[in-house]
């Protein structure tokens, strides 16, 4: 695996490539955002992060683009987020059938909102001990979702998760929840350890995926 610390604009990122990696080729894409404790200007967070130590490019001949939060939250800066997740997009190199999300903690909660904001840009999403807007779930009834929530989390409660897979899967979308037994806040080790999870994600494309709905603009009935 090739790593190295970029910037644009404001945001520092890690790019993560395999070692035959050619840019005159297509490769699916991972947009990683982390949680907390990866915020700030200290690359070493961001290049030590579990996720990296955890997955590995050569394996299924990914690239991963992880921006890194300098502010409070990702909501803080959420439109400098999306002008990044276009420019990542924007490579050559990238299949833009084969884009994909996954976020832990207060990655996780933005995992979800990115992914309602951008629908038509993302395959699948990995949301991790998150939550999100559950009577929007309508926005991503077409994005496959695998949500991981561990049992014993205390700070995002892992009922943050069930309502939001129970939410798309009633409207008719495709999500599923690993709940992790006796696992508090980290089950971002779980999910970044699952082959099986590596497996199911780089199956998904956008390929013939309907348009996401909003059935929400009803000034009289939702304000």
């Amino acid at each position: 695996m090739k790593k190295e610390v970029l910037k644009y604009k404001n945001l520092q990122y890690a790019l993560s490539v395999p070692n035959s990696f050619d840019e005159e080729k297509k490769y699916p894409m991972i947009i990683f955002l982390h949680g907390a404790g990866t915020r700030g200007y200290d690359e070493k967070p961001l290049l030590n992060n579990a996720y990296f130590e955890l997955t590995d490019p050569e394996e299924y001949n990914a690239v991963t683009f992880a921006p890194q939060c300098y502010a409070d939250s990702w909501f803080d800066i959420f439109e400098q987020l999306q002008d990044f997740i276009n420019f990542a997009c924007d490579h050559n190199f990238v299949d833009e059938d084969r884009i994909y999300v996954i976020g832990a903690s207060m990655g996780g909660y933005a995992t979800w909102q990115i992914a309602m904001t951008m629908p038509e840009k993302f395959a699948a999403i990995v949301p991790i001990c998150g939550g999100g807007m559950y009577w929007n779930a309508e926005r991503i009834k077409n994005i496959k979702v695998w949500a991981f929530h561990g049992t014993e989390d205390i700070y995002v409660y892992p009922s943050e998760s069930k309502n939001m897979v129970e939410a798309i899967n009633k409207v008719g979308g495709d999500a599923r929840l690993t709940v992790c037994e006796g696992v508090g806040h980290g089950s971002w080790l779980n999910a970044y350890s699952s082959k099986e999870l590596f497996e199911w994600l780089f199956k998904q494309s956008l390929k013939k995926r309907d348009k996401a709905e909003n059935k929400f603009d009803d000034e009289k009935i939702f304000g």
